[in-house]
């Protein structure tokens, strides 16, 4: 069973909410129409269909229009995710979503009652005699500091505290690096949780302030394991600022996963998605805007995040 996330980047539908941003209001000089709409879906469903995952978390999908429209154009191109869900209690300008070759039940965890933060979806998946949760994340951007990060952070911990020993995978873009607690602290902009992250010390990848290994993972009930650290450390990255790689999205598994019994994941599984096509002169080939006035869409172009994917066997 392979388990993807992909942040799509804005993936809006063609009816006006008012929760738009500016450039995705359609039918404007923007340029967001028909035609370019039906493009970003098939250049996502693309990406979507060569990776071939049985479950796919999705970040920054508009509504439930949009995503069925894309589950639509992944089953016209071959690959069948006919089970779905999206977090829409709240109208936040994208959201979080799933789809999954897998029957779903799912809720949403409150992140406050403030539109400017999105809610996490959960989905609780039935393998045989096994249960899997599902958590996907979406939290606050890095244009402000941690403490934002970390509220979503605390709402899924309590969450997964009150759920105990389960086969639990959270994933998504949680705009932290994987080991944000040594790259946010020297920047004061971010630090003012005193050196506390909320992907590391809330979620619990780090112990005694180092990072949890696979190995320590089997032995620490507590504890949790970014599947980042499968990868050789130059290549720990899916999203690049400034030239400079990321591991923004993540993978994260509970110690459950790898007691040797039922439901596991599968040990140096973890994968990047970066095909060639996804890259142009050597930067992600992110959705591409025309830099000359009027700026519009010009229908080229994925998300300016990579994919990345795991694989389970139960």
């Amino acid at each position: 069973m392979k388990i993807a996330t992909y942040n799509v980047e804005n993936l809006f539908d063609l009816k006006y909410s008012g929760h738009e941003y500016e450039e995705y209001v359609p039918n404007t000089s923007w340029r967001w129409n028909s035609d370019t709409y039906r493009i970003k879906l098939k250049n996502i469903a693309k990406v979507i269909v060569d990776m071939d995952p049985d479950i796919i978390a999705l970040q920054e999908i508009e509504s439930l229009q949009a995503l069925k429209d894309l589950k639509a154009q992944i089953q016209r191109d071959g690959l069948y995710l006919p089970h779905y869900a999206i977090a829409s209690a709240k109208d936040t300008s994208v959201k979080v979503a799933l789809l999954s070759k897998y029957p779903l039940r799912t809720q949403e965890l409150r992140v406050t009652a403030s539109y400017k933060y999105r809610n996490i979806l959960e989905a609780k998946v039935q393998l045989g005699n096994e249960k899997l949760y599902l958590f996907v994340n979406h939290w606050k951007a890095k244009s402000g500091p941690e403490s934002r990060r970390i509220v979503s952070a605390k709402i899924l911990k309590q969450r997964l505290t009150a759920l105990g020993d389960v086969n639990y995978i959270l994933l998504g873009d949680f705009n932290s690096d994987y080991r944000e607690n040594e790259t946010f602290v020297r920047k004061r902009k971010f630090n003012d949780t005193d050196g506390i992250t909320g992907i590391n010390h809330i979620l619990k990848t780090v112990d005694h302030n180092e990072a949890v290994t696979l190995q320590d993972l089997k032995g620490c009930q507590h504890c949790a394991y970014n599947l980042w650290y499968e990868l050789p450390q130059e290549n720990r990255w899916s999203h690049k600022y400034r030239g400079r790689g990321e591991g923004l999205d993540s993978i994260i598994i509970s110690p459950r996963l790898v007691n040797g019994k039922g439901l596991e994941y599968k040990e140096r599984s973890f994968k990047k998605f970066d095909a060639p096509y996804l890259f142009k002169k050597k930067k992600i080939y992110r959705w591409q805007r025309s830099r000359k006035y009027p700026k519009h869409h010009t229908g080229k172009g994925y998300s300016d995040h990579l994919p990345i994917y795991a694989t389970f066997s139960y």
